[in-house]
């Protein structure tokens, strides 16, 4: 490793381009912005009759998903499709991990198919970093969502559509509930948030439901659902994540829903234009109320479309930052 390659954050090359995206964590608000920027432009493909782009045009882009997510993997594919890239999705359930294979070796296999990027969704947190420090210079890794650390594509499309429907963050109030502990959506959005300028950070849930710590990301914290929706310009509700709970964090889904779902009534102590968000999938009457998710305000469906052009501007902004550094690399081979 070169003294540069020391110095430089893993997801970023020497001239400061995404190269991997693996959270959001230490990532300028001029990145994030470029990225949301970027996305802008891509929207048009989708309606276009023939919704293809040649960017990645000989590229192979591996979906490599250790956890199911049909929404996630499905968006990452039409996203890579959409883009002129080759697309392998690896079958995780028949797959040699599933037999006792370390992650490291399944790298090592992964390289030797020649695809330039791997998406990645594992339930480690840090999976994702690990592959790529792991894996060989020339490739990109995206990180499609790890343990509960992060999901760094779907913190992104939840601040474009909160950013189409609502401009600039610099004067919202944006409200984040329910299953906090658990959420690697919610601690992306935390950081995209505060990166972007959003002032006023809400997160309600139970306390048994709050990491340690929370206050670090700039947040105001309330154990009252009433008290923190009340005049917020955007509500996120996250899912209720049953299958990570250990012990008796709630007393059952009906309480939870009482004191924490978001009905049409209580949607009415936000502001009268807020948004309603949710990263799915909905745990309907649990999380939110059915008249609030399919209702004039939600913009849950939005989330989606929204999502196949956040992940082809990273898979592009990615690929990009990738052959720079590979130019600077042999640049400076040359040199010496």
């Amino acid at each position: 490793m070169t003294p540069t390659e020391a110095k430089r954050p893993l997801q970023l090359n020497d001239q400061g381009q995404l190269r991997h995206f693996l959270s959001l964590d230490d990532l300028p608000r001029e990145l994030l912005t470029e990225i949301l920027d970027t996305a802008d432009s891509f929207l048009e493909v989708g309606a276009r009759a023939v919704k293809k782009v040649p960017l990645l045009r000989g590229k192979t882009v591996c979906n490599v998903f250790f956890e199911n997510s049909t929404r996630t993997r499905t968006t990452f594919e039409l996203a890579a499709q959409r883009l002129s890239a080759d697309v392998i999705t690896l079958n995780v359930s028949t797959s040699s991990t599933s037999k006792g294979e370390s992650l490291f070796d399944t790298l090592r296999n992964l390289e030797a198919m020649a695809a330039d990027m791997f998406v990645v969704r594992h339930g480690d947190s840090g999976a994702a970093h690990f592959i790529a420090e792991h894996v060989c210079p020339d490739v990109a890794i995206i990180n499609g969502g790890d343990g509960r650390h992060s999901h760094p594509t779907q913190g992104m499309l939840d601040m474009l559509t909160i950013r189409r429907h609502k401009g600039s963050f610099e004067n919202l109030s944006v409200a984040i509930v329910g299953d906090i502990l658990h959420s690697r959506v919610a601690r992306s959005n935390m950081i995209a948030l505060k990166t972007l300028g959003c002032p006023d950070i809400r997160v309600i849930a139970p306390k048994t439901l709050l990491p340690v710590g929370i206050e670090q990301f700039g947040v105001t914290t309330y154990s009252n659902m009433d008290a923190g929706l009340k005049d917020v310009d955007v509500v996120i509700m996250l899912r209720l994540q049953r299958e990570r709970m250990q012990g008796g964090l709630l007393p059952s889904e009906g309480e939870f829903y009482r004191l924490f779902g978001l009905t049409e009534q209580r949607l009415k102590l936000a502001k009268p234009d807020a948004l309603v968000m949710h990263p799915g999938p909905i745990n309907r009457g649990v999380e939110i109320e059915s008249a609030v998710a399919d209702g004039p305000q939600s913009v849950i469906l939005n989330q989606v479309t929204y999502g196949i052009a956040i992940r082809m501007a990273v898979l592009s902004m990615a690929m990009s930052g990738q052959n720079t550094q590979r130019q600077l690399n042999q640049e400076s081979e040359e040199q010496n």
